[in-house]
């Protein structure tokens, strides 16, 4: 187990945003750990969504900017089945100790994950044209 947790920290790279004594627990665990997966994650959350854009016949290419920001928000905030399956691959890159602190505060956190996964994607918006399957 402590070779995974090593491994993985290594693999995430250096904290986002500043950590203060201050810092409550949620802005601790977004900055030291859910903003890093994210970052790392990101073309395969690109990807993802894409393809299920295409499996759910969402001609998103064709839509206005503003329109496709709303479709990203619904398409994570409503689809319960998309939102747990990126849920997963954030998850699954917590070490056994970020884990069971997730595990405590998960509603929250889940929030929070979610609303900077949501943001992501939505700053990317023209990116998203670029890629293909």
């Amino acid at each position: 187990m402590k070779q995974r947790d090593v491994f993985l920290k290594e693999f995430r790279g250096e904290s986002i945003g500043t950590v203060s004594s201050l810092s409550s627990f949620d802005e601790y665990f977004q900055n030291e750990i859910l903003r890093p997966i994210l970052k790392l994650q990101n073309d395969i959350f690109i990807i993802t969504f894409i393809n299920y854009t295409n499996k759910n016949k969402i001609d998103f290419n064709s839509f206005s900017v503003e329109k496709k920001l709303v479709v990203i928000e619904n398409s994570i905030q409503k689809d319960i089945k998309f939102r747990n399956a990126l849920k997963g691959m954030i998850v699954g890159l917590f070490t056994i100790e970020e884990y069971k602190e997730y595990i405590q505060n998960s509603s929250s956190l889940n929030k929070r994950m979610m609303g900077m996964l949501i943001e992501r994607l939505k700053s990317q918006v023209q990116l998203l044209d670029s890629f293909t399957i």
